[in-house]
């Protein structure tokens, strides 16, 4: 085996010269992967009784990563979708294994013919307006962390930001006045402008208006001014719904995640007679119209 074709020193090209420097990937992309071979490494290691250090090219072959990928369904009890995903970040390995390889293409070809396991897509649920109304009265707005989650369950439900764009906002990509918007840099590194209604406007301009804590520039802080983390938005999140469910009791039979927030926004304006138009409601809840705008996806 050729000394340059080490499962180290692919592996090493393939995230710092594929993945960094030609494709520019994101930060949540390059831990995917980076997760992936963690654990990847981890399972080779155990069954070849070998460090990852010293592992070759040619043990990772397809019987094995199938392994793999059982053995996580089994022992991590990760859904069909994850275990693509897993699969997708080795199959993008070894396409780059391929051009720097190509003595080994035999091998490769057997690991990228590996198909994706299917499964049945569930339905997502939405939050009609009762719903939201019930979320948004739960947060104690006389703390800072009701104000704060107040006004971030506001942005992600009249915004339908994804949770990385939402945790992401910087105080400087809110404008507020005519024509008041969110700007974030989204997937696939698209910058997107989302206008924002009078309330949302109106919530966001009294949130800015209080002193920052530990003079962060992040819009939706933690108490000590870093960036709140997935699992952060989660536990927040259960709390309010927790709240909610005792007002509502249609939110007893929802599982309510960040993700569910986004799809607020397509339930009105699909099921409006105006499709693409976005529609908000006034305080007494009579239906307002404004512009027109395009839902993220």
């Amino acid at each position: 085996m050729n000394p340059t074709a080490t499962l180290a020193v692919l592996l090493e090209g393939f995230f710092t010269q594929r993945l960094m420097n030609q494709r520019q990937a994101s930060a949540h992309t390059l831990r995917s992967y980076r997760d992936t071979f963690r654990l990847l490494l981890r399972f080779a290691q155990q069954c070849l009784n070998k460090p990852p250090s010293a592992l070759a090219f040619d043990e990772i072959d397809a019987p094995l990563i199938t392994s793999f990928l059982e053995d996580l369904e089994k022992s991590r009890g990760i859904t069909a979708r994850s275990r693509n995903l897993r699969l997708t970040a080795i199959r993008s390995f070894f396409r780059y294994a391929a051009y720097e390889e190509p003595s080994r293409s035999s091998q490769i070809q057997r690991v990228l013919a590996m198909p994706s396991k299917r499964y049945t897509r569930s339905l997502i649920h939405f939050l009609d307006r009762s719903e939201i109304q019930a979320l948004l009265a739960a947060p104690n707005q006389k703390t800072w962390y009701g104000r704060r989650d107040y006004a971030l369950l506001l942005v992600a439900v009249q915004t339908g930001l994804r949770l990385s764009e939402l945790t992401g906002l910087q105080r400087k990509d809110v404008q507020l006045g005519v024509g008041a918007h969110v700007r974030c840099v989204g997937k696939g590194r698209k910058e997107r402008c989302t206008p924002l209604t009078k309330i949302t406007a109106v919530v966001l301009k009294t949130w800015l208006a209080e002193p920052s804590r530990h003079s962060t520039e992040t819009l939706f802080p933690t108490a000590h001014g870093g960036r709140l983390s997935p699992d952060s938005v989660e536990d927040l999140l259960d709390k309010h719904v927790a709240l909610a469910r005792q007002t509502c009791p249609s939110l007893r039979g929802k599982r309510v995640t960040p993700h569910v927030l986004r799809h607020y926004l397509p339930s009105l304006t699909m099921s409006s007679d105006m499709k693409g138009s976005w529609r908000s409601f006034n305080n007494d809840g009579s239906q307002r119209k404004s512009r027109s705008i395009n839902h993220p996806t």
